[in-house]
């Protein structure tokens, strides 16, 4: 294999710095620059020697040395040191475009759908690791037993990759997952996302109906059934592949799940009918690449769950759990497995809006009943988020009338959302905490341990 010199541009972001790594390990020489980068990114890369000298961008250091440039979403179109390899005419890839050119002869794996990516990503990869298979993967969150979220080796023959429908570049709009062109595909049920980048849900569809284009034609697609839009799509269209259905594992009385009649009941270490789906998929998957079921029972007895996935922070003399659930889908999930597994307590559901989308006026309306299965609500927004995203103001009673909750409460003070914590942390209330931000600052692990 060429060992070749890889620049990029934008290497502090959560994927471009691990495959910046993957690379390094690969044998390639790697530089990177970024205008800011934050920890864990900033401590992976000086672990490697890859942090830039200085924070900012180089055009100087562009060369016709460089083999490929590697350009991440924070970048912008008129970045100098882009301009400047446009003007050398180096070749420029997306991170998804270059993982797919490091894995074009394998066989690939990519899980794609509005919610349950991440899950059902690191179950695959937490099977085939109990399996004891060498595999390629790209995974957008920190998962036990794996050093990064992105691994690349010349001898592995399969590659398992998150399949996120969001840009690939700033100078290419395609969704990520347009690239991966899958052998196996998953696809877990789709709900309206990412509204700054489709701004109709029919345009969020076609995206997908884009990606069922991609498969090959031998491929094969596991969806789930119970989905109407999924079902839609496959049914309106005569797609050349194999596509076959999942459904959720059925609980038993004893809350154990029973794959066949011939294997015994076992008791999974992840809870919810949404993860439930998830490892229903995941187990399609292992069938498909000859896994027998003693490895994936022991597989899903283990398995850890991915880094902020109903993560439980806290197991006593209280629960207090954390979720990466930010879209309405996403969240109605969450509190929704939080009561099938706490049926006698009651829920203080802890809710930031930070993405685009749950800050958008016309989108906050989906969120109605998300959070119906917490006895107690709060939903917190940042002024400045909204400031530093271009965004117009929102008032505090159209977030609360939008959500349509008996007890919610809606604040702009981070300080808030944790008064109420402590004030309902007792024997009665499980806490979850749901954000894909950080509520202005806050180490909640740390809190709670300092506070609680």
């Amino acid at each position: 294999m060429k060992k070749e010199r890889i620049h990029f541009i934008a290497i502090g972001g959560a994927a471009m710095h691990n495959l910046a790594i993957a690379l390094y390990k690969k044998g390639h020489k790697i530089t990177g620059s970024d205008d800011e980068i934050f920890n864990p990114s900033k401590s992976r890369l000086e672990k490697y020697n890859l942090l830039p000298d200085s924070f900012g961008w180089h055009p100087e250091k562009i060369d016709k040395s460089i083999d490929a440039i590697i350009l991440g979403m924070h970048a912008k179109e008129d970045n100098p040191e882009l301009l400047k390899a446009k003007e050398l005419q180096l070749p420029v890839f997306s991170y998804p475009e270059y993982l797919y050119e490091q894995t074009k002869n394998k066989k690939r794996i990519a899980v794609a759908g509005s919610h349950g990516k991440t899950t059902t990503t690191s179950m695959i990869m937490h099977i085939l690791k109990t399996a004891n298979i060498q595999f390629d993967y790209m995974v957008g969150a920190n998962l036990e037993g794996f050093d990064t979220m992105v691994n690349l080796e010349e001898s592995n023959k399969i590659a398992v990759f998150e399949a996120d429908e969001y840009l690939s570049s700033p100078i290419d709009m395609r969704s990520k997952f347009l690239w991966y062109k899958p052998h196996i595909s998953i696809i877990t049920g789709i709900a309206w996302d990412h509204i700054n980048v489709f701004p109709t849900f029919e345009s969020y569809l076609e995206t997908f109906n884009s990606f069922l284009k991609t498969i090959p034609s031998e491929g094969k697609v596991f969806w789930y059934r119970n989905d109407q839009y999924i079902s839609n799509l496959l049914n309106s269209k005569k797609f050349e592949f194999s596509n076959k259905s999942y459904e959720g594992f059925k609980l038993n009385f004893d809350q154990q799940l029973q794959i066949n009649p011939k294997t015994a009941p076992f008791n999974p270490s992840v809870f919810g009918a949404h993860n439930l789906q998830n490892m229903e998929a995941a187990y399609l998957v292992a069938k498909e690449l000859g896994i027998n079921d003693e490895i994936f029972i022991k597989a899903m007895q283990t398995f850890k769950g991915a880094a902020r996935r109903l993560q439980i922070i806290r197991k006593t003399p209280n629960p207090v759990y954390f979720d990466f659930a930010h879209a309405p889908s996403k969240v109605q999930a969450t509190v929704n497995a939080l009561k099938e597994k706490h049926p006698d307590k009651r829920i203080l559901a802890c809710l930031e809006l930070h993405t685009f989308s749950s800050l958008n006026k016309a989108f906050i309306p989906h969120y109605e009943k998300t959070l119906e299965n917490a006895h107690e609500a709060i939903v917190y927004f940042n002024p400045k988020t909204l400031e530093h995203k271009n965004m117009p103001p929102l008032s505090l009673d159209f977030v609360s009338k939008s959500f349509n909750h008996r007890n919610l409460t809606v604040v702009n003070d981070s300080e808030l959302v944790l008064n109420k914590i402590k004030d309902y942390y007792s024997d009665d209330y499980i806490i979850l905490i749901m954000t894909s931000g950080n509520f202005n600052g806050v180490n909640f692990s740390q809190w709670i341990n300092d506070t609680l």
